[in-house]
């Protein structure tokens, strides 16, 4: 070969090798550009995905306050703070529509404290939380809300205009969008059962976009549930501190109350005043014009009792038509005041149906007249008696106590039954409660002396029926307490009724446990050693007793019937005591919604229809009438 031709030939190679090498440096250009394309859409991709998992935890964070017992206006404050590091808004908050005398308008259900809120506030001529936004019907803000839909406005001075009217400074727009570099406003509707209203956000963007959209849309059904969810808790909570019927505290609460304001009052040095009140002759209102005319006389009392109390002050309804005010750091004179404030506003009340109604007050003063708070109820109690049964329509203060209480002498009673041994129970136990009793006594703190005494008969029961339940006792008490009230019983009979609702199934436990226990018939023998507790209660255990002798005639007599097929002497009709009609009612009652070895418990209703089947047999026509309406009071309570 020629050196041309090799020349010729080494130039072709040449070029194959440089056409090669562009062809590869091509495809390295693609290739690099490619790889530039794939990591821009990562990072976009995992951008989105990082917005994703914000958006949800958002929402989780939603969903957790949803289901908090807390506040509403806090679960909303919580809300809308979350809601800002998501598409770095400036500023959220929730107006809510609300409605007065002179109208519609929209206020700041939730707000919070940021530099962004002090500047736009400085446009308005007003407080931005004391300004009324009469937002137009026919404006597009409305609009968007009654079509629940999702709008957004440029911050300018038609903006202001829509929103304040003429209530703000046209030259502090500008300063507003420089300092702060607001561009937009956004209003995300929030309508439900029991909200209507909208999500305020202020963005730094001109215009939204569509993820933004969704995002707040979803938000904001999020908030409508959060709404209705704090709303049932707040309904439930409510329910559980009051009345039904009333919407007064109920006993629960009070009982809670009172022990909180006694331990305050013993720590500030400072006296607090019970009110104790009871509508005068609500049985006649009941008998005359029936018992919806007596709920509305109720509802009257606690009308006036509310319009009367201050903030601080906790009117309960404890009772049928028994009600109390506690008046933290009011004095007797002061207490006295009050009372009679809230008797002469009742007495110039119409109600409707019944006309006029009157109430029977006392009135006692924690430290001034005792440091002992069971004693304080009593005192208050006694007062209200006192009014009632010289007069009724008057305001009666306590008297310093001059004699022993129902609790003490339910107290000595017990001593003396388990330090003498006077029924066969654990010595060990016996001793224990004897102690705790005994302690009481001395010391007067702590647990109360009537919860004591229920748990000293809870405990005593228990021995001998192993399903009684803890609580039982106090049950018992309440309920014939309310029953006996209903037929004006004076306070030394609804004193011995307590007593004797404490002691009147102690001759239980003189029985053979596996006579109790049975799950078959009782033979007629059996039936026969039955009937005789009574008679063990008055005769073996009590009439040792001197101090409780007026109760054993109440005792023995507890199981008569009206119609004379009672045990143990067959007494009828009048001829049975009422006291002890009374325990018989409340003993049937509480035995039919217990477990007994023969049988499961009724439930409360049915319970109810099988003492409603022995009116006028086992229970008079009246009692019967009477326990029926006690037990719908208390279950409003």
């Amino acid at each position: 070969m020629g050196l041309f031709d090799w020349i010729k030939n080494s130039g072709e190679k040449l070029r194959r090798v440089e056409d090669k090498i562009y062809q590869q440096r091509t495809d390295f250009v693609e290739i690099y550009q490619r790889n530039l394309a794939l990591e821009k859409e990562i990072t976009q991709r995992t951008e989105e995905l990082h917005k994703a998992n914000q958006t949800l935890l958002t929402l989780e964070h939603v969903w957790d306050m949803m289901n908090s017992s807390r506040p509403l206006s806090s679960v909303l404050e919580t809300i809308v703070s979350s809601l800002h590091g998501e598409f770095q808004y400036l500023y959220s908050c929730i107006m809510q529509k609300q409605l007065d005398s002179d109208g519609e308008f929209f206020a700041f259900k939730t707000y919070l404290q940021n530099d962004f809120l002090m500047k736009f506030d400085d446009c308005t001529k007003t407080s931005l939380f004391e300004t009324r936004i009469n937002i137009q019907k026919d404006s597009p803000i409305y609009e968007a809300i009654e079509n629940k839909k999702f709008t957004y406005f440029p911050i300018n001075e038609d903006f202001f205009k829509l929103l304040f009217n003429d209530n703000y400074f046209p030259e502090k727009i500008n300063e507003l969008k420089i300092s702060t570099l607001v561009k937009s406003f956004l209003v995300v509707p929030i309508v439900s059962k029991e909200f209507t209203g909208f999500l305020a956000v202020f963005s730094p963007r001109e215009e939204p976009k569509e993820s933004e959209v969704n995002f707040l849309n979803l938000f904001a059904r999020q908030i409508e549930l959060a709404i209705t969810i704090a709303n049932l808790f707040e309904t439930v909570k409510k329910q559980a501190v009051t009345d039904s019927l009333t919407e007064l505290f109920n006993r629960r609460f009070y009982e809670d109350a009172l022990a909180r304001e006694a331990k305050r009052a013993l720590r500030l040095n400072q006296p607090f005043t019970l009110i104790s009140l009871d509508l005068d002759k609500l049985k006649h209102i009941n008998d005359m014009y029936g018992h919806t005319a007596g709920d509305i006389a109720i509802k009257t009392v606690a009308k006036v009792i509310t319009k009367s109390s201050r903030s601080v002050d906790v009117p309960s309804r404890v009772g049928g038509e028994e009600f109390t005010i506690i008046l933290p750091g009011i004095d007797s004179q002061g207490g006295l005041i009050a009372a009679e404030r809230i008797r002469a506003s009742l007495e110039n009340e119409h109600v409707e149906i019944v006309g006029k109604i009157t109430a029977s007050i006392g009135v006692a003063t924690f430290i001034e007249q005792t440091s002992n708070l069971d004693e304080l109820i009593e005192m208050a109690d006694k007062a209200m008696y006192f009014a009632k049964q010289n007069g009724r329509n008057q305001v009666k203060l306590a008297d310093i106590p001059n004699e022993i209480s129902w609790q003490q002498v339910a107290v000595d009673a017990f001593v003396q039954i388990l330090d003498n041994h006077k029924i066969p129970f654990n010595a060990s136990l016996a001793e224990d409660l004897s102690k705790k009793l005994q302690t009481k006594q001395e010391k007067q703190n702590g647990t109360s002396t009537k919860d004591l005494l229920y748990g000293v008969v809870d405990s005593i029961s228990k021995s001998y029926a192993s399903q009684y339940q803890e609580g039982t006792t106090k049950a018992k008490v309440q309920l014939a307490s309310t029953i006996a009230k209903k037929f004006d019983l004076s306070k030394a009979d609804v004193d011995k009724l307590k007593i004797a609702m404490l002691l009147y199934d102690i001759g239980n436990i003189m029985l053979p446990n596996d006579l109790l226990k049975k799950t078959s018939p009782l033979t007629e023998e059996e039936k026969e050693t039955i009937t005789k507790h009574p008679i063990y209660a008055a005769q073996q255990i009590l009439k040792p007793i001197s101090h409780v002798s007026n109760i054993i005639p109440i005792i023995e007599h507890h199981h008569e019937a009206w119609d004379g097929s009672g045990y143990p002497s067959k007494k009828k009709g009048d001829d049975i005591p009422l006291i002890s009609q009374i325990i018989l009612i409340v003993d049937s009652y509480f035995a039919m919604i217990s477990d007994r070895p023969y049988r499961k418990a009724y439930s409360e209703n049915e319970a109810v229809e099988e003492i409603k089947k022995l009116r006028g047999k086992k229970y008079s026509e009246e009692l019967t009438d009477e326990f029926v309406h006690s037990i719908e009071d208390l279950k409003r309570m």
